[in-house]
């Protein structure tokens, strides 16, 4: 098992002068990866906990309404991974991330703006609102695949993968907390009080982008051997990794373009985030329409989070249930396959029982183990494109999320749109306007339209248990000098 503790290296540990042990700079350069990827989370999932109000100030009939907010955010995550993976992987990711999270934090500052009224003028409507969050979306699209890059700099190849596992666990742990962290700033406590307004929530969050941008801009370097923290010792467990110069010079976009695995690592990608990305989007109002979970109810947001909570662990566990299995099988990328298969198998089983779960416990619980299972290839999916990718580790990783965001663009999109299909059916089935629909019936359909949309889940992630059995990362794009 990869651990804490870097055994695999014990070898080049062992060399080093017993006096002068080694520094352990690259485990705070982890813990700036994991608060920054809370922060991503934070910034996304809260816009999920607020569609219901937000819908309600914009004059909009429910959250599915929204559905071209949510999408544009993903869109613009899509267009942008790539550029961003390629700033980091030739300046580096320092000066990437310093730019990307301060905008990416002033425009979720600015959706908690729209649809206010400030000195008597309304601070736009729903295209305003798409407009920010595409904006948005355009800067969080450059985070993880420069968090790749920066593990790829400071860790051990042995480590990639429990490194990734302890950076999606951060920011899944953060996108689960964000339904109650929501309730308790909107509603307050017998403690605390609430804020004026739930559009202080996104300034909250917006500030905590540039606090972490001026502790990171004083410690953060690229490179291992560019810190004044780092000794000889750590240099030497951390190895190859450290060969790379940032400026990589130019990308080989028909090597990457033509790589088969990396095409079946972009389709697994997609169809992983066509199901899993309803927990940070639908699945508040979901919850709340179906169960009548208040905003304010503890137990409720705890719900409405535990699938990012129950997905958090399995990013951690992925990464040291590959490593054990990697030593009976010997190959370390058939370990990720059988993980990889077996875990997508479960999730279309978990959400095909969701269809017709009887409860919230029940519901949650199929839910949260799709989440699980997800969450347990993370590690495996981005360590394989630092693989395959190696000095361009960044771009790959980001070609990756590209295709990746598409999918979930497409979620939401499709998932807003198959709900209004079946309301409007309903409609049709009553001979009345959609308008005058009652509201049993209305939520009748709503509900109905979302578990086809389940019905679907479950078999993209069929789909995605046989892209694993064509990925293979023994072949790189341009091997490492």
């Amino acid at each position: 098992m990869t651990s804490l503790n870097d055994s695999g290296n014990d070898a080049a540990t062992a060399s080093l002068d017993s006096t002068t042990p080694p520094t352990r700079v690259r485990y705070s350069v982890l813990a700036f990866a994991c608060s920054l990827s809370m922060i991503t989370y934070l910034d996304r999932a809260c816009f999920g906990a607020a569609a219901a109000a937000m819908a309600k100030d914009l004059g909009l009939d429910g959250a599915a309404q929204l559905k071209w907010a949510f999408t544009a955010f993903t869109i613009a995550y899509a267009l942008f991974e790539i550029p961003a993976g390629w700033f980091g992987d030739r300046w580096g990711p320092r000066g990437t991330l310093l730019r990307i999270v301060a905008w990416w934090s002033a425009w979720t500052a600015i959706t908690g703006l729209i649809g206010s009224t400030i000195g008597g003028y309304q601070m736009g409507g729903l295209a305003a609102l798409v407009a920010v969050r595409f904006l948005f979306g355009a800067g969080e699209a450059g985070a993880y695949p420069n968090i790749t890059r920066a593990i790829h700099n400071w860790f051990p190849r042995t480590y990639w993968e429990t490194a990734q596992g302890f950076v999606f666990m951060a920011g899944r742990l953060a996108g689960g907390i964000t339904p109650l962290l929501w309730g308790v700033l909107v509603a307050g406590t017998a403690w605390t009080p609430a804020l004026p307004s739930w559009r202080w929530v996104f300034v909250v969050f917006g500030a905590t982008g540039v606090l972490w941008c001026l502790a990171f801009s004083r410690w953060f370097r690229n490179r291992p051997e560019e810190h004044p923290s780092v000794n000889s010792g750590e240099l030497a467990i951390i190895g190859p990794a450290t060969v790379t110069q940032s400026h990589t010079g130019g990308v080989p976009w028909n090597a990457l373009f033509s790589h088969p695995s990396v095409w079946m690592i972009c389709i697994m990608y997609t169809l992983v985030n066509y199901g899993w990305i309803f927990n940070i989007t639908y699945l508040p109002g979901y919850m709340k329409l179906r169960f009548s979970i208040a905003d304010g109810d503890i137990m409720g947001s705890i719900y409405k989070g535990a699938p990012l909570w129950v997905g958090a662990v399995g990013c951690v566990l992925g990464g040291v249930l590959i490593s054990r299995l990697a030593r009976s099988v010997r190959h370390r990328h058939t370990a990720r396959q059988i993980v990889g298969v077996s875990a997508m198998l479960l999730c279309a089983a978990a959400w095909w029982g969701a269809v017709k779960s009887p409860g919230a416990l029940a519901f949650c619980a199929l839910v949260s183990l799709a989440a699980f299972c997800v969450d347990l290839t993370l590690g495996a999916i981005w360590a394989s494109c630092q693989d395959i990718g190696q000095k361009h580790a960044a771009v790959t990783a980001a070609a990756m999320n590209t295709i990746g965001a598409v999918g979930a663009a497409f979620a939401n999109w499709h998932t807003g749109t198959v709900v209004e299909q079946s309301v409007a059916a309903k409609a049709v089935e009553l001979n009345v306007p959609v308008s005058l629909l009652d509201e049993a019936a209305k939520t009748s359909a709503t509900l109905a339209g979302y578990q086809t949309v389940f019905t679907i889940s479950a078999i993209v992630y069929v789909a995605a248990a046989i892209c694993w059995l064509f990925i293979r990362v023994d072949r790189p794009l341009v091997a490492e000098e």
